[in-house]
């Protein structure tokens, strides 16, 4: 499988989070070309700031490898990841980071990319229309009510 075929898969999350109520961002992390995490964001459901896609992601994939660094996995986020995702992403020793939207908010990048992990290769902006369609929509829902 491909990088978009891989955030592709993301992004199916990041829509479940939308039905569910939570900010659409959806998270994978890949090892060896599987997929051994799969999540979307969750800080509504377990009233938890911290619960975003990647923490969930590294936690579930560190829990499969029995490792807490995941130097040969990739993550595919739909959103640029926050400062303290990127602090954790960092702390996973991630391999590749591959996000889709920027967040020039919130997004790490806002502060430095030299956050991360000297050895975690970045990809920005893939299918990143597809994410911004999708936060937008969610946003403008959580306006009209």
């Amino acid at each position: 499988m491909s990088d978009i075929d891989y955030m592709k898969i993301a992004l199916k999350e990041a829509e479940e989070a939308f039905i569910e109520g939570e900010v659409p961002v959806g998270a994978i992390i890949v090892s060896n070309g599987q997929i051994i995490a799969c999540t979307h964001n969750l800080t509504q459901t377990l009233n938890d700031v911290t619960a975003h896609a990647e923490i969930q992601a590294i936690t579930a994939a560190a829990d499969f490898l029995g490792n807490k660094y995941l130097t040969e996995c990739a993550l595919y986020v739909t959103l640029e990841p926050c400062i303290m995702c990127a602090g954790a992403i960092a702390w996973s020793q991630m391999g590749r980071l591959i996000y889709g939207a920027p967040d020039p908010r919130k997004g790490f990048t806002m502060l430095s990319e030299n956050i991360l992990h000297k050895k975690t290769k970045v990809t920005s902006a893939l299918l990143a229309a597809e994410s911004i369609v999708l936060l937008k929509n969610f946003f403008k829902e959580k306006r009209d009510l």
